[in-house]
């Protein structure tokens, strides 16, 4: 098939979204004539509304409709979409989310082929039931992980391509950066990820009392009160900026001299966009969730339990034991070397 209809299916979060960036290039690379959809969470469109490689971007509000799921107004919604994804009439499906969610999507969509992870692989094992082709996955980081489902197309292995030029660039009414900026970005989606405000305060006192750097302290949605608490516990060391678009962060992130933070979206984000960075890990595996193929850019604490992968109400040993300190000579380390 020479020019297939290939539909993406990787609706959230901010991260894992930027781990199946490379999916994306690959199938552009090989398949140049192809029409290429992707189904996208409505708060993370905005990050792939420019990508030249996407023919069809379809926005979905899977998470308003759980929260509204006997509203009219969303079964309507629902209807419209899913007549949408049977105009797009794809032939193939990759299904890079392993859950009953991306399998719904992908029966909906009418696709003979739903090409995903086999079952041992899966986030949810019995989604494998709405996949027509199972996938081996080779290698544990996610990104890896995401790339094996390219086997299904017979795709040669390639390196990861994330393709950084293609994402959107916007400028807002933000501060000019110009001494050299570090982005800290306190917050993650669990709150067990989150390295305590106190740690990151002393963080980046450790890297303002070093270098003439400017810390710019970036929360996401929701975040204000966290990120005063670690503009606090900065002792003046740190400014606050208000809560960035999703363009606006790719703004600050290409122009930043480091970012730090956890596990989250925005670290994987600007380690994408080849911005040097730090990620803090607790509970996550930093081989299958730590910056790509960049093991020299995480910090962590090994325990027993390491690892866990599990939620829980706040941060707990295996972040309490990693020494503000040690993060931040870390931080000025790479800080330092991006400077010269």
């Amino acid at each position: 098939m020479s020019t297939p209809r290939i539909l993406i299916l990787r609706t959230s979060a901010l991260g894992d979204i930027v781990h199946a960036l490379p999916v994306l290039a690959a199938l552009r690379r090989h398949h140049p004539s192809a029409t290429i959809g992707w189904v996208i969470e409505e708060a993370f469109a905005p990050l792939l509304q420019e990508h030249i490689d996407i023919d069809e971007l379809m926005p979905i509000r899977l998470r308003l409709w759980r929260r509204r799921p006997s509203s009219p107004s969303v079964w309507r919604e629902a209807a419209q979409f899913v007549s949408r994804l049977h105009e797009f009439s794809a032939d193939i499906v990759l299904d890079l989310m392993g859950n009953h969610k991306a399998g719904i999507l992908a029966a909906l969509s009418l696709a003979d082929r739903r090409i995903g992870l086999a079952a041992p692989f899966r986030r949810e094992p019995s989604s494998a039931l709405w996949i027509s082709q199972p996938i081996a996955a080779r290698g544990d980081h996610a990104v890896d992980r995401m790339l094996s489902v390219l086997d299904g197309l017979d795709l040669p292995a390639e390196p990861a391509d994330f393709s950084p030029q293609h994402l959107l660039e916007a400028a807002e009414n933000f501060p000019p950066l110009d001494r050299p900026s570090v982005l800290l970005h306190p917050g993650t989606g669990w709150p067990n990820k989150d390295y305590p405000p106190a740690a990151w305060g002393r963080v980046a006192a450790v890297i303002a009392n070093r270098v003439d750097a400017t810390v710019w302290i970036t929360p996401g949605p929701g975040e204000n009160e966290l990120a005063e608490r670690v503009r606090q516990a900065a002792d003046g060391a740190a400014r606050v900026l208000s809560p960035p678009s999703l363009p606006g962060l790719v703004y600050l992130q290409r122009r930043a001299s480091l970012v730090l933070g956890g596990d989250t979206g925005p670290i994987h984000l600007a380690h994408a966009l080849g911005t040097p960075t730090l990620c803090v890990m607790g509970p996550t595996d930093p081989d299958r969730h730590g910056p790509y193929r960049s093991p020299d850019r995480a910090i962590w604490h090994s325990l027993p339990c390491s690892f866990c992968h599990k939620k829980f109400d706040g941060p707990k040993a295996c972040l309490h034991e990693i020494d503000p300190e040690t993060v931040g000579e870390r931080a000025l380390g790479i800080l330092t070397g991006s400077l010269h």
